[in-house]
This record gives C-alpha cells, structure tokens and sequence, in this order.
C-alpha cells in the first residue's frame, strides 16, 4: 500500500493569518496529486485551542492560527473535496508540528498482509510541519522509503522550503 500525507492545507496557511503566495501556488497541484493518488490518503489539521498564546509554540510563534472550529482550521475547500473523494481517507487534527498519532496510524496499517511500500508528503509548511512529519514517519517506519513532492509544498519563505528539502535529503528523504 502506498501512504499520501497532506500536511497542513488549511486556510490560515494558504490565505489566512500565515498564508503565503506560495502557499496559494500549490494549492491546484496539491488537489490533482490527491485525485490521482491510489492509495491511503491521510489529511492533517494544525489544531489549536483559545489560549494559543499561552502556548509554547505561542510564545514564539505569536499569531493566532489554526483555532479550532474556527474558518482559518478548516481545510482549504478544494483540498477537502478531493480527500474525502477518495475511498480510503482519514483526517488526524494534531496539536504541535509532528503528529505522534500519524506516526502511530501509519504503523499500524504496515501489516505483514499489506505492507506500507512506500509515504508521500505534500502540504504546508514545508520547513515545520511538512519536515517534522516527515522526520517522525522515517522514525516510526526506518525501512518504508519515504518521499517529499517539493512541488506540492510551501514553506514561511522560499528560502526555509530550500533549506527545509536540503535537511530531509540528508536524513533519507526523497526530495521529488
């Protein structure tokens, strides 16, 4: 089976209160590769709570995003669509850059029976979350070769996407 990770593609990211041109750039790519994807499908959302700024991601990130229940959390319109178009989809809401229950799902569907052949990230922000999502799978899942489409991900600035791709080549991460 093969694994596509859509990190992160939420409004507040792409047009909302920490979105980029680049971000809103990848936004037709990011839905083709889904619709054409066979496989599992996985959507993560950035979630936070009323009292982000107490937080410690909120304390040196001190921007409100990713609320809960809120229009900025909820995945872009486009994006949305195309996942639960696919047959097998699920949707993880993760409270901090790397998901714990991502690397914990993705284990647990590589059986014996039908093991996981391959993980593809795509989504937003490639130099946080798309990174240490990335990270975290290679940790779970050392021997599943796991891959970035670059083309499908935006990172805070052009230059920390580069530099983000750079640091995941050299930790065994295909850049494609």
């Amino acid at each position: 089976m093969n694994v596509l990770v859509v990190v992160d593609m939420q409004k507040d990211f792409i047009d909302g209160s920490l979105g980029t041109k680049e971000a809103v750039a990848i936004v037709p790519g990011v839905v083709e590769k889904i619709r054409g994807f066979t496989g599992k499908v996985i959507a993560t959302r950035d979630t936070h709570s009323e009292d982000y700024l107490e937080s410690e991601e909120g304390k040196h990130l001190p921007v409100v995003h990713c609320v809960k229940d809120t229009p900025g959390w909820q995945i872009n319109s486009d994006v949305e669509k195309a996942v639960r178009a696919k047959e097998d989809f699920y949707i993880i809401d993760k409270p901090t850059f790397g998901s714990v229950e991502l690397g914990e799902y993705v284990k647990q569907l590589n059986s014996p029976a039908d093991p996981v052949e391959k993980i593809t990230l795509i989504g937003l922000c490639t130099d946080i979350c798309v990174i240490s999502n990335a990270l975290l799978l290679k940790a779970y899942l050392p021997e599943v070769p796991i891959e970035v489409d670059i083309s499908c991900c935006a990172g805070v600035t052009p230059q920390s996407h580069d530099q983000a791709a750079e640091a995941m080549k050299m930790c065994q991460i295909g850049i494609v």
